[in-house]
């Protein structure tokens, strides 16, 4: 072998990320672009560039801006992006193309068409409101999604990520095919999420830690708590997170100070989420459906915290019901009413469903390192 030829065969494929914003992917991608860059790796992350570039770049990764709406899937406006995209990997002289969300695919996707690059990872973290609806008008919107993913934005050397297998069946694809790979979720460290001890017995606390959209249930966690607490429960509900201004399911501010009353407290977004969830027993996220594998579930579990939520993807992908915690049908306040009874009646259980929610982290492979090891070992094979 020549010695050129041996430098070609040792050199890494430079990974560049695709991502609508900075600070999702700082949120809960910087272990990938970390663990990357580890193993030698050039990486690029492209996104709207807000206020995260410095913690982005901080992984060893280089950071390049491209302006692109998140909210709209306007074709004239994802075509623009596209091109825009299209001559940054060029530049960048992008080896595999890791487009993450729906958004990032279809315009990363489009790039790397135009860019005439095959190696693309696709990772779905979740359809949202398209995958949540069942009616005609969801089942259309999949439908032409999977013509449109599987179709001209796929090669032979398309990968697929998802955080759930229903994900993967939404967009015809079988689970344990090789192309196919199911990671949990963004992954979480349990070193960094530690349980601490559950606090003195009195009311049932109950944090829910999300975006203050409509999509995350919390107006059906506030409807069950005020059944629960009628129906002579002594439990509390604190909700952490703020109305996300770019998303069309934000719950007015105005709606979230009006809850906040009646053992409910809307405390806004806080920068110690970890905080919040040492002071509750319980974490509740009742999701109408469309995550890939909420973090906030993620967090929860490795804190060790026993968690109600709904029967829809990603969220019954982490909790077993009866184990961890209990799982309802999602838009049912009174199912998740009764849940709460229970478990404000019942302190043991919350203490061994906590217990095994951390376990279900450690061992099920949820944390980062399983997650990571597994996006790298896609990225040899694509290599």
């Amino acid at each position: 072998m020549q010695p050129q030829d041996a430098s070609r065969e040792n050199k890494r494929a430079h990974i560049a990320f695709v991502v609508t914003e900075d600070w999702f992917f700082a949120s809960h991608f910087l272990p990938m672009a970390r663990a990357a860059v580890a193993a030698g790796h050039p990486v690029s992350v492209v996104t709207r560039v807000r206020a995260h570039r410095d913690v982005i770049a901080a992984t060893g990764a280089r950071v390049v801006e491209l302006e692109a709406e998140r909210s709209s899937l306007n074709p004239m406006a994802a075509g623009y992006a596209a091109g825009q995209l299209a001559a940054i990997l060029k530049a960048l002289q992008a080896d595999i193309v890791h487009c993450i969300a729906l958004r990032g695919i279809l315009v990363g996707g489009a790039a790397a068409v135009l860019a005439g690059i095959p190696s693309r990872v696709y990772a779905l973290t979740g359809l949202g409101l398209i995958g949540a609806r069942q009616d005609r008008t969801g089942r259309l919107a999949r439908a032409a999604l999977r013509l449109l993913i599987r179709g001209p934005l796929e090669t032979a050397r398309t990968r697929y990520l998802f955080e759930n297998p229903d994900d993967a069946r939404l967009l015809g694809l079988d689970p344990e095919s090789p192309r196919v790979t199911i990671i949990g979720g963004a992954g979480i460290d349990p070193e960094a999420w530690v349980p601490k001890p559950l606090p003195p017995q009195g009311p049932l606390r109950i944090v829910l830690t999300a975006r203050m959209l409509w999509s995350k249930g919390v107006d059906t966690a506030v409807e069950a708590a005020r059944l629960a607490r009628a129906e002579g429960a002594n439990l509390d509900l604190s909700l952490y997170g703020a109305p996300d201004p770019s998303n069309r399911r934000a719950i007015p501010e105005a709606t979230l100070r009006d809850w906040s009353r009646d053992g409910i407290t809307w405390h806004g977004a806080t920068g110690d989420v970890a905080a919040a969830l040492s002071q509750a027993h319980v974490a509740c996220l009742p999701s109408r459906g469309g995550e890939g594998l909420p973090r906030a579930l993620l967090e929860a579990a490795a804190s060790g915290r026993a968690i109600l939520t709904t029967d829809v993807p990603g969220c019954r992908t982490l909790v077993r019901d009866g184990i961890e915690g209990l799982v309802v049908p999602p838009d049912d306040p009174h199912a998740l009413a009764a849940a709460m009874v229970r478990l404000a009646a019942d302190p043991a259980l919350v203490a061994r469903m906590g217990a095994a929610a951390r376990t279900r982290i450690v061992e099920g492979g949820f944390t980062e390192a399983a997650v990571t090891g597994r996006v790298l070992r896609l990225y040899a094979d694509l290599a």
